[in-house]
């Protein structure tokens, strides 16, 4: 086997390994679309689309609603 085989095979190699390592990221993605604080972040996806002082907010959240502990501050 000459280096030409060896590089070869390592490259197939390689790119499956990529491919597979691609598939799963992707897998691991949709499968948890929800962190650690349940926070389903695919609906800030369409955010920079829809920008405009007019149009409704992503996750509109009430001073009622929201509990006094366990909340993100900034």
């Amino acid at each position: 086997m000459d280096i030409a085989n060896l590089q070869a095979y390592g490259y197939f190699g390689l790119i499956t390994f990529l491919v597979i390592g691609l598939y799963a990221y992707i897998y691991h993605l949709y499968t948890n679309k929800k962190d650690a604080d349940g926070v389903d972040y695919e609906q800030y996806s369409n955010m920079a689309l829809h920008d405009d002082i007019d149009d409704t907010p992503v996750a509109s959240i009430s001073d009622d609603k929201v509990p006094d502990s366990g909340v993100k501050r900034k």
